[in-house]
């Protein structure tokens, strides 16, 4: 149901084709009535054993949009079997992100791999390779996630929480909203809208939900909205409609957008709304998501000049309310894909992708903010909360502690889910190595012990060095150690060593043992410590720097 955010509105005409001509299924399909396209396209394709590549792109598509990635897969991979490596990238990507809808990695990073080989883009290239080796490496690590479903859940969609003080407020096409008769063609739901719910802060539990302020519930989709700091300003997501709010305004091609509406909230109602300066007729705009200061607007957009299908903006809130010219925040984080669902907290960026490697579907990512519009290669969450289909509209509390999510998983009870998460503290770890030698001839020591002990002289960990006289050993972050090197037949040396607070950093400790005999001399049959003058000043205590 997410993706109706940007592949927009359009009322469908249930045609009678009694022949079951093409023409009849591709005018259900641009109309985006996938259902009934569906339909069409299989029951044409039953006598037709050689459609065109513009037939197999719209039935995959329709698929697709849908979320039915096996039976989308079907007619993306007789694509990719007719044009290989010239089809052009939007339908790689879909292709790709069918085979891991269905859990096919390793076809998926192949044909990714000879695609992105084939257009000779080094860095399309290791950026890829870097990707896979860290989705890679978050198996090989307990997850931090622990996830719930909620109750509140219905076979209908139920998605895009947001918080609102102590309750939650979210969208839901289940009955009981402001819902006019008919539903909603893309996939026969019925329209979508707000509800508000108080929740339980230990279960994340959901219930006293209730329709959420009239003034902004429509007789269309409502969908995804945030509040202000003193929650007295709401920004959301509705159809452009006309100037009685009650017909759909379409674009030239006679499809309905989405917008942008801001109102404040006074005396139990939603007053003095207003559109953004930003919406058009033309292009979708939605998703707003203020940061928690209040000062920055993120959202959605398929406008004109984007990297994909959509992408993330960012606009500065002035103190009187006025907005500046939205940003888009760029390549690293937007693809060819559609990015959606943005939510910054503690500097951190968190939004949906398709685009960046994935399990399937969109992912949730999370990108650290380094400064303006720059942000950090952004990192999959992993599992649980991704999975091979659509995961998405991500919020998490100030502490990051716990916080919501929606899919469309398998094992839930409709369209989209709703999930409940805690996040419990990263372990924050640093990796040392060093080697062991002999001080006089710099070989290395094999079978050396190197003992680690904390500021109070307790032993925490150990462990003794290779044939090649090297060891590694992980110790906690931000904290003080003390290593000590030791080998039968050799002096001991220790050295201090100080963790600090960035996990997985790396540091080198090494160590030069001296033979004992090298401290000793014969003198006759008695063996002696050989210690050479200690100079000190006259009158004076402390050793010079001679000695």
């Amino acid at each position: 149901m997410k993706k109706i955010l940007f592949f927009s509105l359009l009322f469908c005409i249930h045609f009678t084709y009694a022949q079951q001509k093409l023409k009849d299924a591709d005018k259900l399909f641009h109309g985006m009535c996938y259902v009934d396209a569906a339909k069409a396209y299989e029951e044409y394709l039953e006598k037709e054993p050689n459609p065109s590549i513009q037939t197999l792109m719209n039935v995959g598509d329709t698929y697709y949009y849908l979320g039915d990635m096996r039976k989308a897969l079907t007619w993306y991979k007789k694509l990719y079997t007719v044009q290989g490596q010239n089809l052009n990238e939007v339908y790689m990507l879909r292709y790709t992100q069918t085979l891991r809808g269905v859990r096919d990695y390793e076809d998926a990073n192949k044909i990714t791999k000879e695609y992105l080989k084939g257009k000779g883009n080094q860095d399309m290239i290791a950026s890829f390779n870097a990707q896979q080796k860290y989705n890679d490496s978050l198996a090989q690590k307990p997850s931090l996630y622990k996830i719930v479903p909620l109750e509140i859940n219905t076979s209908y969609s139920d998605f895009g929480s947001t918080f609102y003080g102590n309750q939650l407020v979210y969208s839901s096409s289940k009955k009981g909203g402001k819902l006019i008769k008919r539903l909603y063609s893309w996939n026969e739901q019925p329209f979508l809208s707000f509800y508000v719910a108080d929740r339980n802060a230990s279960t994340g539990a959901l219930f006293n939900e209730k329709p959420f302020y009239e003034e902004i519930n429509s007789n269309y989709h409502d969908a995804t909205l945030t509040f202000s700091p003193d929650l007295k300003t709401i920004y959301y997501t509705t159809n452009a409609t006309k100037k009685n709010k009650n017909k759909l305004k379409n674009d030239k091609e006679g499809v309905n957008n989405f917008q942008i509406f801001r109102g404040t909230i006074e005396n139990g109602k939603v007053i003095n709304i207003e559109k953004m300066f930003f919406n058009s007729y033309e292009y979708s705009v939605g998703h707003p998501s203020l940061s928690p200061d209040g000062k920055w607007l993120f959202f959605v957009s398929d406008m004109p000049g984007g990297y994909g299908e959509t992408d993330i903006y960012v606009a500065e809130v002035f103190a009187d309310g006025s907005i500046n010219t939205p940003q888009n925040l760029g390549p690293k984080i937007n693809t060819i894909g559609r990015e959606m669902f943005p939510y910054y907290n503690n500097g951190v960026l968190y939004f949906s992708s398709d685009g960046h490697y994935g399990f399937g579907g969109l992912d949730v990512y999370e990108s650290k903010h380094s400064g303006k519009l720059n942000f950090d290669e952004p990192k999959n969450l992993g599992e649980p909360i991704n999975s091979n289909r659509d995961d998405f509209s991500y919020i998490v509390d100030a502490e990051t502690k716990y916080g919501y999510f929606s899919s469309n998983r398998d094992g839930g009870k409709g369209d989209d889910d709703i999930y409940f998460f805690t996040k419990s503290k990263a372990e924050c770890n640093q990796f040392v190595s060093g080697t062991v030698v002999s001080a006089k001839t710099k070989l290395p020591i094999a079978g050396a012990a190197i003992k680690v002990y904390d500021s109070f002289g307790d032993l925490k960990f150990e462990t003794a060095t290779g044939e090649d006289g090297k060891y590694q050993i992980t110790i906690p972050c931000s904290a003080t150690y003390k290593f000590d090197a030791s080998k039968e037949g050799f002096a001991n040396q220790d050295k201090p060593v100080v963790a600090n607070a960035k996990n997985e950093a790396k540091l080198s400790v090494d160590f030069e043992l001296a033979k004992l005999e090298d401290f000793t001399v014969k003198d006759g049959k008695n063996e002696k410590i050989d210690v050479n003058p200690i100079y000190f000043d006259y009158n004076k205590w402390d050793i010079t720097p001679q000695a």
